[in-house]
């Protein structure tokens, strides 16, 4: 087959940045990047750009780390390494390692591509979608890339539609009748409208297609400008939209749905109170992100775990799930649990109850907890008889408990309120 009569996808590839510390997760990112954090029972959230690049027909992806990326690596390592070399096809991990001079690490997004620019270069690309790793969504990149090639623009930008009044928090994109963008507004206090709907704005998902002979001239000069911060949202898009030809791509057009009224789901889990209504949303009884539409899959590592288990049945100890998802390896055991979300390999025990519960893999509740709303870091042992959830003043002494009532719990917290009790 002849290269122009290749899919676009087939021609392109995926450059995932994932070296993002995500500091509003507070203590769930102390020892790994916010793209490695657990969701939906028993992916990462790295899974979803990786999953929709593969999905799209994307080949060739390259992953930059940089923030405590030992676990991110490791996933990838083993849930990732299907990728053949010899069907030229491959998953890289592009570590900060120094590679254009010594004490230089990725000093912002752009940076992080123009570093990498000989290894883009050896992958002989037309095209290079480039991907924030830390957001929950379905797209195909394929659709965003022919709108590229057709409308003939120097980049393409990935864009929500979102109300106007909430606009104020993201770069802004002021378009035209035909979604070219005119001007590109880093959180604005009078958002622009939209020309079809003025009470509504797109805003930049992070999300960007570029010629790579365009990008990778843009690069070249971006690295010898000391006045540059080296980051696409704040240099390279505005400095594109002011000198070239930038395009607007609306999200709605390329969200994978699995039913027709389905809406165009993306969220940002970057802070607590996020990343726990995220979670808990799946067990609605027909959720927005569909994780089980065989035709868009989200590929992560999965252990070799067996199914879960559930035990006891007497009125006062019976180990029951309602409204929940229960990953593989999990034992309930005299558990009462609603609508919660138990990852794998957790472990509850009899007389216990859980109510908005999000448990990350390896957890351990012991008998007679209560715990209401509150999202739990892996690995951690829940004492015999710990109450939380219902007294706020109470649970912020030896917990963090987040702006919209959610309390996180960490081994560390558990250790410190046993010391000092």
């Amino acid at each position: 087959m002849s290269r122009t009569h290749q899919k676009l996808s087939g021609r392109s590839m995926a450059f995932v940045l994932a070296g993002g510390r995500g500091s509003r997760l507070h203590e769930l990112t102390n020892t790994r990047v916010k793209p490695a954090v657990y969701f939906g029972g028993k992916a990462r959230i790295i899974d979803f750009a990786l999953s929709n690049a593969l999905n799209s027909g994307i080949r060739k992806i390259a992953l930059a780390t940089q923030y405590k990326a030992h676990s991110l690596i490791r996933h990838c390592q083993r849930g990732w390494n299907f990728f053949r070399a010899e069907r030229n096809e491959f998953l890289d991990i592009l570590p900060a390692s120094q590679r254009v001079s010594e004490g230089m690490w990725y000093r912002g997004t752009v940076d992080a591509v123009a570093q990498n620019i000989d290894i883009i270069d050896s992958y002989d690309i037309d095209y290079i979608v480039i991907l924030a790793g830390d957001h929950i969504y379905k797209m195909d990149y394929e659709a965003m890339i022919r709108q590229h090639v057709e409308t003939d623009a120097e980049v393409t930008v990935g864009c929500l539609t979102v109300d106007r009044s909430e606009a104020s928090a993201f770069g802004c994109m002021a378009v035209d009748g035909r979604d070219r963008i005119t001007s590109f507004l880093e959180k604005p206090a009078d958002p622009p409208g939209l020309p079809d709907d003025p009470e509504k704005t797109l805003v930049s998902m992070g999300i960007y297609v570029f010629n790579w002979h365009h990008l990778r001239e843009r690069l070249v000069k971006d690295m010898e400008n000391d006045a540059s911060s080296h980051d696409f949202g704040h240099d390279m898009i505005p400095e594109v939209v002011s000198k070239g030809t930038a395009q607007a791509h609306r999200f709605e057009d390329s969200c994978v749905r699995s039913r027709p009224d389905a809406p165009a789901y993306w969220r940002d889990v970057g802070t607590v109170d996020a990343f726990w209504k995220a979670n808990i949303d799946l067990t609605d009884f027909s959720p927005d992100l569909d994780l089980w539409d065989r035709n868009w899959p989200i590929w992560t590592y999965s252990e070799l775990v067996p199914p879960a288990k559930f035990i006891h049945d007497e009125d006062d100890r019976r180990g029951a799930a309602v409204s929940s998802m229960i990953s593989g390896g999990c034992i309930v055991s005299g558990t009462e649990i609603r609508n919660s979300l138990l990852y794998t390999m957790c472990h509850t025990n009899s007389y216990a109850s859980l109510q908005g519960v999000v448990a990350l893999p390896y957890v351990n509740v012991s008998r007679h907890a209560r715990l209401t709303n509150v999202v739990i870091d892996s690995g951690v042992h829940i004492p015999e008889g710990l109450v939380v959830g219902e007294d706020p003043e109470e649970d912020a002494k030896w917990f963090r408990v987040s702006p919209g009532g959610v309390t996180l719990i960490t081994q560390q917290m558990l250790d410190r309120r046993k010391a000092e009790k």
